[in-house]
C-alpha cells in the first residue's frame, strides 16, 4: 500500500484499508459459516455484507441490483472496510473467487501479501448443493439437476441461456470442479505458506478445530469463544410459478410486477419490503431438498474422479479416500 495521503492541511491522512486475508470459496462449502463465525472475533473485521465480488471480472458482465451495491472501483471496494479498527485483521469472503480465472491475480496486484482461505467439497455433493443454489438465485432454470448438467456444452457457446441469468458463466458447472487449476492459481501469486486449504467436510463435522485452524493461520487470539453455526443450508423450491413470480416482483419485471413493486414501495421501507420477500420465500417456497439420484451422483463421481485424483497428487493429500472414490471407475 502507498504512503499515507496529505489533507489540504497538511495532516496525514490514513491510507485506504484493503484486506488482509480473503476467503475465496467455493460456493456452498461452508464459505457463510465461517464468514459468520469469524465476525465474532473482535481482532477481526470483515464487512456486514458477506461478498463485494470486486476482484472476479467475469462477475461484473452482469451485476445483480442489493442494496448494498456492488463496488466498481477501487475506492468503493476500501469503503466497505472503513470502519475497520487498525489492531484488526481486514478480511473480505467472495465465494466465487476460487472459481474465478481473474481474481486470484487481481487481488495479488493490490495485495500480494494478503492471505488466502479456500474450502473444498467431494464434487457431486457439491455441484448439486451449488444448482440448488443457483436455482435458488434466479441464475438457474432448470430444475431438473441431469438436465442442467447435460446443457453445458450449449451454454457455453452461449445458447440456452436464462434469459435474465446475471452470470451466464457460472453455469458451466465442470469448471467449478477444476481445484488443482483453481489452488495452483492462488499458490502462483500468494505461495504455499499464505493459502490454506480447507475440506468442507472436516469443517462440517467439527466447527471448532477448522475455525481455530484459520484463526491461528490470520494470527488471532484462537481461544476467543464464538458460536459454532450452519449457514445458509440448501433448500429447494416448492413452486416454479411462485419462485418466478416473487423474483419478477422483486426486480420490478414486467407491466404487472412493476405494478405490485410500486405499490408495495409507496407503503413499506425498503428493509421491511425486503424482510417480507424474504419471509415469503422462507415460509412459501422453500423446503429440504429431495434425496439425490443415487444413479446420477455415481455417474458424477466417475467424471470427476480425474479431478479429485489431481488435487490429491497437487497437494500431497488422499482425498481419493478421504471422499471415497476408490472404487468409483
Amino acid at each position: 500500500m502507498s504512503a499515507p495521503a496529505s489533507s489540504a492541511r497538511g495532516v496525514p491522512v490514513p491510507p485506504a484499508r484493503l484486506p488482509d486475508f480473503f476467503i475465496v470459496g467455493h460456493a456452498k462449502s461452508g464459505t457463510t459459516a465461517l464468514y459468520e463465525m469469524l465476525r465474532e472475533h473482535p481482532q477481526v473485521f470483515l464487512p456486514a455484507s458477506k461478498e463485494p465480488w470486486f476482484f472476479a471480472e467475469e462477475l461484473r458482465e452482469r451485476t445483480p441490483p442489493r442494496p448494498e451495491g456492488t463496488p466498481r472501483t477501487l475506492e468503493e471496494y476500501t469503503a466497505w472496510f472503513e470502519d475497520a479498527e487498525p489492531s484488526q485483521r481486514v478480511g473480505e469472503a467472495s465465494a466465487l473467487y476460487l472459481w474465478s480465472r481473474t481474481a486470484a491475480a487481481a487481488i495479488a496486484a493490490v495485495q500480494p501479501e494478503a492471505k488466502i482461505v479456500a474450502i473444498l467439497r467431494e464434487p457431486a455433493e457439491f455441484l448439486r448443493s451449488l444448482h440448488l443454489q443457483l436455482i435458488e438465485t434466479y441464475v438457474e432454470t432448470e430444475h431438473d439437476f441431469a438436465r442442467a448438467l447435460a446443457l453445458e456444452d450449449e451454454r457455453r457457446r452461449g445458447r440456452r441461456i436464462p434469459r435474465h441469468t446475471y452470470w451466464p458463466k457460472t453455469l458451466l458447472y465442470s469448471e467449478h470442479v477444476r481445484y488443482a487449476e483453481q489452488l495452483r492459481r492462488y499458490h502462483e501469486h500468494f505461495g504455499g505458506e499464505r493459502v490454506l486449504v480447507l475440506v468442507y467436510e472436516d469443517f462440517q463435522s467439527d466447527n471448532e478445530a477448522t475455525v481455530r485452524r484459520v484463526q491461528r493461520f490470520l494470527g488471532v487470539d484462537d481461544t476467543v469463544p464464538f458460536l459454532a453455526r450452519r449457514a445458509n443450508p440448501s433448500v429447494q423450491m416448492r413452486s416454479r410459478q411462485l419462485h418466478g413470480l416473487l423474483h419478477a416482483v422483486s426486480v420490478g419485471r414486467g407491466r404487472g410486477s412493476l405494478a405490485v413493486k410500486g405499490a408495495l414501495k409507496t407503503v413499506m421501507p425498503p428493509d421491511v419490503r425486503r424482510g417480507l420477500l424474504r419471509s415469503v420465500n422462507a415460509r412459501l417456497l422453500h423446503r429440504e431438498p429431495e434425496g439425490a439420484d443415487e444413479e446420477l451422483m455415481a455417474q458424477l463421481r466417475s467424471r470427476f474422479k480425474p479431478e479429485v485424483v489431481a488435487v490429491s497428487e497437487y497437494l500431497g493429500e488422499d482425498f481419493v479416500a478421504r471422499w471415497g472414490y476408490e472404487h468409483v471407475e
